[in-house]
């Protein structure tokens, strides 16, 4: 599909899909090890769903080993899954390399982190984009349609004029303008997805709204569906239309993304959203009611515990996250909000509720989350970065 067609097509029509989406890479086995008969395996992903659609952006959150690069690599298809499928268009798709491989990524194109190590030092940006046009048969057919289209790639990315550019080497561009080759480098192909593994990450402070921004006007004017890895939550809030929350290998919240970041519910998003940086909140290992952050270390995904996997670090736990993996349970807040909390049980906020009332109860301390009606004021509103207009 042309970048005409694509400009063309649905808005909101799913591209790409994930079910159930598992990863689990296997682990070396110990010499003490050789005798036994269970697998160990590094739980990467386990049971990731959801869809990219068309002129919007879909960002994946959370910390570091939470899951998010093994998941933009399954979906690129670099990594076998273990589990779940990967629907593009509807149809199950897996490719191992060759020509279907070829034919997949002309129209998932992965963007990496570190616009560094992404572009050979020994070659001109010249030569890195001519390989993506020629591969993927957009260069032409005559030097002049070639050079058209170099041109045209540059122009796309905002560095202008072309000739500045083409016969440079990566080490003579800022950070910025190599992300932005390397963003080029992915139009090349006309693709109708793009995955972008942290392109800000890397970057200058200064510099990362810009190629936000970029990313945003290609959605719009191409018509692309993106896939927005990060652990800024902040930025998601200005970036994506829909924002899901991973920990540990596993989806815990998700929803638009405005809902998500001003009203989590989730306490590892709460957690998430306190560890952002606010110069009007004094920071402290409890909160106003002395109640623990969650404080601790992610858990082992080797051998990960049993029920919610955040239940170790939780404030909240009970004794039923212990055991019983938490389903995905709608909050009545927004239509399409969800957590995978067992907070949100009918069962479990009757239950709080009746007990919140009780007589002897301690009026200190209030309601669980899951019984409050309002906004959650225990978790503070994410900043928002500046808006395109503002940073003009």
């Amino acid at each position: 599909m042309t970048l005409s067609e694509s400009a063309a097509a649905p808005v909101n029509e799913v591209v790409l899909e994930a079910v159930g989406l598992t990863k689990h890479f296997p682990v070396r086995k110990r010499l003490r090890d050789l005798f036994s008969r269970t697998p160990t395996a590094v739980h990467a992903v386990d049971d990731v769903s959801f869809a990219l659609r068309r002129g919007q952006v879909t960002a994946l959150v959370g910390e570091s080993g939470s899951g998010k690069s093994t998941v933009a690599r399954l979906l690129a298809q670099l990594h076998r899954r273990t589990a779940g499928d990967i629907r593009l268009h509807g149809v199950s798709t897996t490719v191992r390399g060759g020509r279907a491989f070829r034919s997949y990524v002309r129209r998932v194109q992965l963007i990496l982190q570190d616009p560094f190590a992404s572009l050979n030092p020994v070659h001109t940006i010249r030569y890195h984009l001519t390989r993506s046009l020629r591969i993927h048969g957009n260069a032409g057919r005559t030097a002049e349609d070639l050079e058209k289209a170099l041109g045209e790639l540059l122009t796309r990315v905002s560095l202008t004029p072309a000739e500045r550019y083409l016969d440079a080497f990566p080490h003579e561009l800022s950070g910025g303008q190599r992300q932005r080759v390397a963003i080029a480098r992915a139009l090349g192909a006309d693709p109708e997805v793009l995955l972008a593994d942290e392109p800000v990450s890397m970057l200058d402070v200064s510099i990362r709204l810009g190629v936000l921004n970029l990313l945003r006007d290609l959605k719009d004017r191409l018509n692309l569906a993106i896939l927005y890895i990060t652990h800024d939550i902040a930025s998601a809030r200005y970036f994506a239309d829909e924002t899901i929350v991973m920990y540990a290998g596993r989806m815990v919240e998700g929803g638009d993304s405005e809902t998500v970041t001003q009203n989590p519910a989730h306490p590892y998003t709460r957690l998430l959203i306190e560890s952002a940086p606010d110069p009007d909140r004094i920071t402290g290992a409890a909160d106003a009611t002395g109640q623990d952050r969650g404080n601790g270390e992610p858990p082992s995904l080797i051998r990960p515990p049993a029920g919610c996997r955040f239940h170790p670090r939780c404030p909240h736990v009970m004794p039923r996250c212990k055991v019983d993996l938490p389903l995905r349970l709608e909050i009545a807040d927004r239509p399409g909000h969800w957590a995978a909390c067992w907070l949100y049980d009918p069962a479990t906020v009757a239950a709080e509720g009746s007990a919140s009332a009780a007589p002897d109860a301690d009026p200190t301390i209030g309601p669980p989350p899951a019984a409050r009606t309002g906004p959650r004021s225990s978790a503070p509103a994410v900043p928002l970065i500046h808006r395109a207009e503002d940073a003009r």
